[in-house]
């Protein structure tokens, strides 16, 4: 029992994910204070408010709604995305694109059936599902 859940934790999936994990934290720890020690002063400046987004709210009814907060955090979350996209997603896509780009595209090895639209064998003579007679080598 324990050596199955050793080999589980040493998979590098396992692994790979626990690093990533950390360094997300990490790396959201920094948008976070970059958000909020930059970026909200930087707006307030344009703006010619506070440029402190973590007061800001509004009132209807005597209720008061606080969304300074929400503002700060969906400002972190859209710096968080676009930097995983442009730095971790498009590389590795661009990566992976290049690495594939030589390799053959595989002879397909079902084709549809004209009659029942299934997939069966391509040199199949007769259809499994529906057996519709299907000439040789004849493409749907």
């Amino acid at each position: 029992m324990l050596s199955g859940f050793k080999k589980f934790i040493l998979r590098g999936n396992v692994v790979d994910m626990a690093v990533g994990v950390v360094i997300g934290a990490a790396f959201a720890t920094v948008v976070g204070a970059f958000t909020k020690d930059f970026l909200t002063p930087l707006i307030g400046a344009i703006v010619g408010k506070t440029g402190d987004f973590a007061t800001f709210s509004f009132k209807i009814r005597n209720q008061s709604f606080n969304i300074g907060d929400l503002i700060n955090q969906a400002i972190s979350f859209l710096l968080v995305a676009a930097a995983v996209y442009f730095f971790v997603v498009m590389p590795v896509n661009a990566l992976l694109a290049r690495m594939h780009k030589d390799e053959p595209v595989p002879a397909p090895t079902t084709k549809k059936c004209p009659e029942c639209l299934s997939d069966i064998p391509i040199e199949a003579r007769r259809c499994a599902h529906c057996t519709q007679p299907i000439p040789v080598g004849r493409a749907a």
